[in-house]
């Protein structure tokens, strides 16, 4: 049971991993994060921007169709979340606004994302089930290795397209290599053929 707790404890070390990013925002500039998100994952969000005198930052969340997931104005510090419907490539987009007699600073923005199995809070869940300390680690590994099989799963999937793709351009490389040779071919038969014809009305052959 010793041996249980402490790889529920190791594992669950590496479930509180949380991908951070720091980056100075200049005045009237966007700058843009995309990451690939699988299907039916969920996405936690935290931010953190220094405060300049009549300077904001707006933020919004979008998926590749340009459909808008989540934004706000004027934001200082705070959270945002979304469930992502299909496998697809997100963006969020922070947007310093200044005016135009203002000189303004460059700001420092910090951000926080956690995914999958990351972004959800177990203790609330545990606090909602009546579950034990045990049980709830339990259910992050739970969730843990059905996260994993999907990652294999996608892995397998990318696998066999890129295959299927290698396949197809070597067989389209094959028909090209073929079909220059009968080019090459049929013309060095043609330019004989001619040359022959040339000589022949030239009478310096029969």
């Amino acid at each position: 049971m010793d041996l249980l707790v402490l790889f529920v404890a190791v594992l669950s070390l590496g479930l509180q991993g949380v991908q951070s990013i720091m980056f100075h925002l200049h005045p009237n500039t966007q700058k843009c994060l995309r990451e690939e998100l699988k299907k039916n994952a969920l996405v936690v969000g935290e931010f953190d921007v220094s405060q300049a005198p009549f300077q904001r930052v707006d933020y919004v969340v979008r998926d590749s169709k340009g459909d808008i997931l989540s934004q706000n104005s004027d934001i200082s510090r705070g959270k945002f979340s979304f469930s992502t419907e299909t496998q697809d490539v997100f963006e969020i987009c922070f947007t310093s606004r200044v005016p135009s007699h203002q000189r303004g600073v460059p700001q420092e923005v910090m951000l926080n994302i956690k995914t999958g199995v990351e972004a959800k809070t177990y203790e609330s869940l545990g606090e909602a089930g009546k579950l034990k300390p045990m049980e709830i680690e339990l259910k992050k590994l739970e969730d843990l290795s059905q996260s994993i099989v999907q990652d294999f799963a996608l892995m397998r999937e990318r696998e066999v397209a890129m295959r299927d793709t290698n396949e197809s351009t070597n067989n389209r490389v094959l028909y090209l290599s073929i079909f220059s040779m009968v080019c090459l071919l049929s013309l060095s038969v043609w330019q004989v053929l001619y040359l022959r014809k040339f000589f022949k009305s030239r009478k310096l052959i029969e």
